[in-house]
């Protein structure tokens, strides 16, 4: 199972050079202690939140200073950007790292960055797509023409080609049901998360993932990465009670976030994006404990990750280890040298 960090969270009260150098130093230990990959989400205009609105200019720098980690976007924006310039920037990025990038695509449930960017939120399905597919065709290195509702062009040929052949994996984000099946028709891997829902209702969505994969005529099984936030301390009373605000404020803004599109998501997806907020909005801390967070000692955390491997048929999980912004930085690396000194060695 692949085992990978989460880069995205700022701590609160830091400034931006600070929230930088965190990031690179986790990404540099993560290096140094045998991890799998770090992945880069893009937040844009929540300052409080993260300083990653460039996710690309990251992971190349990230890549620059490693030599083994794979580098991920959880996930890129897609319908933000003009794909022909995203197969571009990811392709070079592949050259960088000499192929160790992992492309995962989403379209965020936030429409903040869509206002301000003066893209209408209700395109953003539709873009995502086109944009998909541009993206395929373009690393293809062959000249090609589009003509969709958004993108219209003539004879691109993109350089450079990916160094991966035939071109870097691409995930893609799920959170509603209809999005699972979607995903495996496509042949894409997945990225998923529990904060928003049941893990047997994740459980199903997960069947008819591999369900619909097999039906479509995939090699495989598909590839199922979750991410999910972790916490590792010596004694299992830090563990619990270091992050427990941190978390709680994270799982409070998620709501927020979650709610913001209701209205504009069309009434079946405004009543669910409401329920989940408020599902969000109502969890206690020992709720957030049982299922939605893997906070413990070594073995604790083993044990659960064997779990969720065996539950989910997982083949690789994302940590995201200051979930929040609220815990310090040095509990943050000592909890993934914890994780890197004894729960990977266990789970390989």
């Amino acid at each position: 199972m692949e085992l990978g960090i989460f880069l995205e969270e700022a701590r609160q009260g830091i400034d931006q050079a600070t929230a930088f150098a965190e990031t690179f130093a986790l990404a540099d230990a993560a290096e140094e202690r045998g991890l799998d990959s770090v992945w880069l989400g893009e937040i844009h205009f929540l300052p409080t939140r993260s300083v990653i609105s460039s996710p690309l200019l990251v992971a190349t720098a990230i890549a620059t200073r490693t030599r083994r980690l794979r580098v991920g976007t959880a996930v890129h924006l897609i319908p933000l950007n003009n794909p022909l310039r995203i197969a571009e920037e990811v392709a070079t990025l592949d050259h960088i790292s000499l192929g160790r990038v992992d492309f995962g695509v989403g379209r965020s449930g936030s429409p903040r960055a869509y206002d301000l960017y003066g893209i209408p939120y209700g395109e953003s399905q539709a873009r995502f797509r086109e944009a998909l597919e541009i993206i395929r065709r373009a690393w293809e290195g062959e000249p090609f023409s589009y003509a969709g509702e958004f993108f219209k062009f003539d004879r691109a040929t993109v350089a450079p080609r990916p160094y991966q052949t035939p071109h870097p994996p691409i995930l893609m984000a799920a959170t509603s049901e209809e999005t699972f099946p979607l995903v495996a028709r496509l042949g894409r891997g997945i990225l998923v998360g529990l904060r928003g829902m049941h893990i047997s209702v994740l459980r199903e969505h997960l069947r008819r993932y591999r369900e619909t994969w097999r039906e479509a005529g995939h090699a495989g099984a598909g590839r199922v990465c979750l991410r999910i936030p972790l916490y590792a301390a010596p004694t299992e009373r830090e563990a619990l009670d270091d992050p427990r605000e941190s978390i709680m404020y994270y799982l409070r803004r998620q709501a927020d976030i979650t709610r913001a599109p209701a209205g504009r998501a069309g009434a079946l997806a405004t009543e669910r994006l409401r329920a989940r907020a408020e599902q969000l909005d109502a969890l206690s801390y020992e709720e957030v404990l049982q299922e939605r967070v893997v906070f413990g000692t070594a073995p604790a955390i083993i044990d659960r990750l064997t779990q969720l491997r065996e539950e989910l048929r997982l083949d690789g999980v994302v940590f995201e280890l200051g979930s929040g912004g609220l815990i310090p930085s040095e509990r943050e690396l000592r909890s993934l040298h914890i994780v890197a000194d004894k729960v990977v060695p266990a789970l390989k």
